[in-house]
């Protein structure tokens, strides 16, 4: 009688060609101003500039009021330095050092994973779910501290794991003493990122990783572990307090950042446990952190943990074994979770540098997980890229996105529905064909956004030519948002103002929109004025228009999305900015 022959291996090229091509979307569009982003990356752009434009490393300057040591340095001289202080000013430039950070922690992620499971399947796996979570392809891809602080508050992390799972011996060897000087050196230069406050959850994981891989009893290595801890933390204070030391200003870092950055955090109008309880950010609310900043792949990361949860509890009646590791990974998130749920601020973006933790789970659960979680996660994603393709198809109607760029936009688009229909009808294909779906929304996005930072959408450059050295009042709906027509009017000299009316300066907020016009033509050189897709300049005929470009509108007000006027994003999603002079 014939021995059954063992199924085949799955093949690796598909899960290699899935990350290839979502490395490929960090790459894509990094220079579009519509890039997924946060507000406060133009503030830091222009913090960057102006300390650029003093010739100096410190003090950070800056053109706005209380707007200046808002982050440590580090953020700063990384964007000089990318620039070239100025003479390479691009957004691609300066998103470019969070792209290599993100990368290196997902090459870690991938590393670790391979290192516990055994498997490159499931390496790759992992990287390309760190990749996909939309925390990591909004903050970690844009100039912001994401991406750095991951980095640098992870690597420590990575390492002791790595020698906490050596496969040739029983149990983890204990840390060595040059680890922890080499983790307080490390969180050190992540705090100069982000802030001295990220050193208490980066080594409290740590030394919770330490006791919890140690053999029973640890009552002998917990005051040892506590004490190179403690050094750790001492020795990323000293780094962080490089900043005090060459800062020409101290006082001012210390007023600005320590107590207007990071103190606040803990102040409330009410009392502590009543804001814990039931404040604008309760404790509960970090509860759902992780699948909020996993987003598009939310599903997915509730199905894990719904499934960590029942293997553990099987595990304890010796049902199922696990990989040793995932329990002492799960340490990460949850000593992350825990500090972070002691501010009165909550939010989901402070757990981002636990998130790597949290796809190396996914990847070693990712065959445990039911089909159905995958499923769900797929079909929620399908209506955002029918939108995505119906704004691309609006940009075409409109002669705004070019031939190649449309249709390039609607083959993604199919693709991405077609592996979404894979999904819900080939078993074997649902766990590869959801990451799949998840990149083809991104660079659906990606093609819908492109028409709109082509050169030919762009003032033409004959005005930029004639607004050089000129004054113009631009407008600036969010704080230090006025910074990118840095990017579309070099060399004019900028003057924001409020576009909401809210507060410009010069005007009062209640002031209507036709005066306010009027007031800044001849206050200025040109204007550049916001309209609906279908209006005019308000000065019109006693104005001239000197040149015109769409754009998207980023904040919208409440019932100006419907569903009557979600199929002509016209309505609500476009908007024209003119660049209006005096005069007829």
């Amino acid at each position: 009688m014939n021995k059954p022959h063992a199924a085949p291996p799955a093949p690796l090229w598909p899960w290699v060609l899935l990350l290839a091509s979502v490395v490929l979307l960090y790459f894509f569009g990094l220079d579009s101003a519509y890039a997924p982003t946060n507000g406060d990356e133009l503030v830091y752009v222009h913090i960057a500039r102006a300390t650029a434009q003093t010739g100096h490393w410190l003090p950070l300057a800056s053109e706005l009021d209380h707007m200046r040591n808002t982050k440590p340095p580090m953020l700063f001289w990384q964007a000089m330095v990318a620039g070239d202080w100025g003479q390479n000013w691009s957004m691609a430039a300066l998103r470019l050092p969070s792209v290599v950070y993100t990368l290196l922690t997902a090459t870690l992620v991938g590393l670790l994973t391979r290192r516990i499971s055994g498997s490159v399947r499931q390496a790759c796996i992992a990287a390309a779910v760190y990749l996909l979570f939309f925390s990591t392809f909004r903050y970690c891809r844009a100039y912001l501290t994401s991406a750095p602080e991951t980095f640098w508050f992870g690597l420590p992390l990575f390492a002791y794991l790595w020698i906490a799972t050596r496969p040739a011996e029983a149990a983890p060897r204990a840390a060595p003493f040059r680890l922890y000087l080499v983790s307080g050196i490390c969180f050190g230069i992540g705090a100069l990122y982000k802030s001295f406050a990220l050193i208490a959850p980066a080594c409290a994981g740590l030394w919770a990783a330490v006791l919890f891989a140690a053999p029973q009893p640890r009552r002998p290595i917990l005051i040892p572990t506590t004490l190179q801890t403690a050094f750790s933390a001492a020795i990323a204070l000293s780094v962080f307090a490089l900043w005090f030391w060459l800062d020409p200003d101290p006082a001012a870092v210390w007023q600005e950042f320590v107590l207007g950055e990071n103190t606040r955090k803990m102040d409330s109008a009410l009392p502590y446990w009543q804001a814990a309880l039931w404040g604008d950010d309760p404790v509960y609310k970090q509860l759902w952190a992780y699948p909020e900043n996993a987003a598009t792949l939310g599903l997915i990361v509730v199905g894990g943990m719904v499934g960590a949860a029942k293997l553990g509890w099987q595990g304890r009646t010796a049902q199922t074994t696990l990989p040793p590791a995932l329990n002492l990974l799960w340490v990460w998130p949850l000593i992350w979770l825990l500090v972070f749920a002691i501010p009165s601020q909550r939010d989901a973006r402070y757990l981002i540098p636990a998130m790597p933790a949290v796809a190396i789970g996914m990847a070693l659960l990712w065959e445990r997980m039911g089909r159905g979680w995958f499923v769900a996660n797929t079909l929620v994603l399908v209506p955002a890229i029918l939108v995505l393709a119906r704004i691309a198809w609006v940009l075409g109607e409109s002669d705004i996105a070019s031939p190649w760029l449309l249709w390039a936009a609607m083959v993604c688009a199919l693709g991405s529905v077609a592996a979404a229909l894979a999904v819900v009808l080939v078993p074997r294909f649902s766990r590869m064909g959801a990451l799949w779906v998840c990149a083809g929304l991104y660079a659906c996005f990606l093609f819908m956004a492109a028409p709109l930072d082509q050169r030919s959408a762009q003032f033409n450059a004959q005005t930029q030519a004639s607004l050089a050295g000129k004054r113009v009042a631009v407008p600036n709906g969010f704080t230090g948002q006025f910074e990118r027509f840095r990017f579309v009017l070099p060399g004019a000299d900028l003057v924001p103002y409020d576009a909401l009316g809210r507060n410009t300066g010069v005007l009062e907020p209640t002031m209507p929109a036709g005066p306010r016009l009027e007031f800044l033509l001849r206050q200025f050189d040109a204007v550049v004025w916001i309209v609906e897709s279908d209006a005019q300049p308000e000065c019109l005929p006693g104005c001239r228009v000197m040149d015109q470009r769409w754009f998207v509108k980023s904040r919208h007000k409440a019932g100006e999305v419907r569903l009557d006027n979600i199929a002509d994003p016209r309505q609500w999603l476009l908007g024209r900015e003119y660049v209006v002079a005096p005069g007829p």
